[in-house]
């Protein structure tokens, strides 16, 4: 079954995340991606994966996200964030964050998570 999977990264994460994607492409080239604007044009540009753009994180890309989540309409959240570093949008991540919890979507917040979710799609 075809899944709709976010995905999003802080600016220090986004070589990890693209790396992940091009280590799992034949798995993710099954599903819908979608993600924050940055991250998602990075993911499609190294890897040639179609992952809809949203708008940035900090510029309400996260948010965007949320309200699909809300809805119904995204699967897996797969968010690459960085612990060390303080965020100036902190407030929309933790809204996204809660979301996620609120409608039971699974979220993965580092590789070793996105890594046993992606297991679940084999």
């Amino acid at each position: 079954m075809t899944k709709r999977i976010a995905l999003i990264a802080h600016d220090n994460m986004k070589d990890t995340i693209i790396d992940w994607c091009a280590q799992n492409k034949e798995i993710l080239s099954r599903h819908f991606l979608c993600g924050t604007g940055t991250t998602a044009t990075r993911i499609n540009e190294a890897t040639g994966l179609p992952v809809k753009a949203y708008l940035s994180g900090p510029l309400g890309g996260d948010q965007q996200i949320g309200a699909r989540v809300a809805t119904g309409e995204i699967d897996i959240i797969i968010f690459f964030s960085d612990p060390l570093t303080a965020m100036p949008h902190d407030p929309d991540v933790k809204a996204l964050l809660r979301i996620a919890q609120v409608y039971d979507v699974p979220i993965a917040n580092n590789r070793a998570t996105a890594d046993c979710i992606l297991q679940t799609l084999k």
